[in-house]
C-alpha cells in the first residue's frame, strides 16, 4: 500500500501566515467568550458590561441557567429583543453546549437587529462542567468541576 498521500510532512498542512492567523484569532476573540471569562466578569464587583441571554426553550431554562441570565429563546428574538434588551449593552448568548448552534443563530439574529453580541463557547454544558453555580427554580446549585474540562485543584487553567 502506498502511504505517500496519508503522510504529512512539516509545513505541508496548510497553516495560515502569521498575519492571517493573527487576524483570524483576533476576530474570533471579538465574537466568542468562554465560560470562565463570562463567569469571572459576572463575579467581579460592579457591572460586567454585558447581559447574558439564554437562548434555549423554557423546558431547558427550567433545568438550569446561568445566574442572572435573561431568557430569550432564539425564535422570540425578532419580536422581543428590543423590548427586553438595551441596544447599547453588549449581549453574550448561550445554548446547551458545543453540539448545539442555537447560540450562534441567536447571536446572528441579535446582530441583524443592531446588537453587539458574542457567543459563549461551551454553553450551559460547560458552565456546569467547569463547576460554576447555576440557578434552577429550587435555587442555586453547583456541581464539582469535571477534571476533563477544568482544573480541580487550581483557581484557573492558566490559559
Amino acid at each position: 500500500m502506498d502511504n505517500t498521500n496519508t503522510q504529512v510532512s512539516a509545513g505541508s498542512f496548510g497553516a495560515a501566515s502569521p498575519a492571517a492567523a493573527a487576524a483570524h484569532f483576533g476576530a474570533s476573540l471579538a465574537f466568542h467568550a468562554d465560560v470562565s471569562d463570562v463567569a469571572s466578569a459576572l463575579a467581579a464587583d460592579g457591572d460586567p458590561g454585558f447581559v447574558v441571554i439564554d437562548t434555549r426553550s423554557t423546558a431547558a431554562w427550567d433545568q438550569g441557567r446561568v445566574p442572572g441570565a435573561i431568557h430569550l429563546p432564539t425564535a422570540l428574538i425578532p419580536e422581543q429583543a428590543t423590548e427586553l434588551l438595551d441596544p447599547s449593552t453588549p449581549v453574550v448568548t448561550y445554548c446547551w453546549g458545543p453540539g448545539c448552534n442555537g447560540a450562534t443563530r441567536a447571536a446572528l439574529a441579535l446582530a441583524q437587529r443592531g446588537f453587539r453580541v458574542k457567543e459563549m463557547l461551551g454553553g450551559f454544558e460547560y458552565w456546569v462542567r467547569e463547576g460554576f453555580a447555576f440557578e434552577t427554580w429550587r435555587g442555586r446549585e453547583r456541581r464539582p468541576a469535571d477534571p476533563l474540562t477544568a482544573p480541580v485543584d487550581a483557581a484557573d487553567c492558566g490559559c
